[in-house]
């Protein structure tokens, strides 16, 4: 299930949600942007907006029999710690060719120069990588699921004492 730190955020934002909101809020769980050494840095792009958008390998769900990310669904980002930092909630989803993501997207990634050329040799690695892992032939037309997100909660974690 989800960690002591993970589900002492989810109620701390839930206690934060106006009792009129009788929604049902779709928790998907919590994860890290980056390698574990890149996630505090990216954490932090993602909780001051810099970050609003990301990308992943189709392959790598199919491959894990995992199911893409959904619109409306509630992430907890986490630091290099897996401590909790903010809680996303995804807005745009689409599938698209790794050579056909444009310059929007790159530079609402957040990292790097934010230019697509940067973008693209920043995943390029990351997708052969992925590849390599789940024994797939990289090529330009490699599915992406691009991800667009907003930061819904962004206070910071309260250690509850027993």
């Amino acid at each position: 299930m989800f960690s002591d730190h993970i589900t002492t955020y989810w109620n701390q934002f839930l206690g934060s949600i106006k009792e009129s909101s009788s929604q049902p809020l779709d928790f998907s769980g919590s994860f890290h942007f980056g390698g574990k050494e890149d996630a505090t840095s990216i954490a932090a792009l993602v909780a001051t907006g810099s970050k609003t958008s990301t990308g992943s390998l189709l392959w790598g769900y199919e491959c894990e029999n995992k199911p893409i990310p959904s619109i409306g669904e509630y992430n907890i980002i986490t630091d290099s710690d897996d401590m909790p930092v903010c809680i996303i909630q995804t807005t745009t989803l689409s599938i698209i060719p790794f050579d056909e993501v444009g310059e929007q997207f790159a530079f609402d990634g957040g990292e790097g120069d934010r230019s697509l050329e940067g973008w693209r040799e920043m995943y390029w690695e990351y997708i052969q990588s992925e590849c390599e892992r789940i024994q797939k032939i990289p090529t330009m037309k490699t599915p992406m699921v691009c991800e667009y997100f907003k930061v819904v909660y962004n206070e910071p974690f309260q250690q509850e004492f027993k």
